[in-house]
């Protein structure tokens, strides 16, 4: 069957999604976002997709892997039908995306380690039933 795709040049979205590697619901999701553009079967209103739609979404898992959004890819995939460069701002969304997952880790291994020397000091005291407008005296231990 697949020998028979290439001979046709057309997929249905079944064949696009095996081509891929992704489902077809991905394939139509990004179908409905006008990120592939399939024409129409006349004689059974089916989708038809073609080579070009192939490797528009090989290109969108790879931007999807590096943390690309469905709106930056839509740019991007804009800059070049306008046969416009598109890498600068490739190379500026990556750039922002970097900062900011540094960011995050440093926040995620900080907040791990205040988790830890919670449960350290946590491990050392006896449960006990909240007194006044105590709630958990462990939480409440904390500095």
């Amino acid at each position: 069957m697949i020998a028979n795709m290439i001979n046709t040049k057309e997929y249905l979205v079944i064949d696009l999604a095996r081509a891929a590697g992704v489902s077809t619901d991905a394939v139509r999701f990004y179908t409905k976002k006008e990120l592939l553009k399939p024409t129409r079967n006349t004689m059974n209103n089916y989708k038809i997709y073609h080579p070009a739609d192939l490797i528009r979404l090989r290109f969108i898992c790879r931007a999807k892997i590096l943390g690309y959004t469905l709106g930056e890819i839509k740019q991007i995939i804009h800059a070049s039908e306008k046969k416009q460069a598109p890498c600068p701002r490739v190379r500026e969304i990556i750039k922002k995306r970097i900062r900011e997952n540094k960011h995050q880790f440093n926040e995620a291994i900080a907040l791990q380690k205040r988790m830890e020397a919670a449960l350290k000091q946590w491990e050392h005291m006896d449960d006990a039933i909240p007194i006044g407008d105590s709630i958990c005296h462990l939480i409440e231990s904390v500095t």
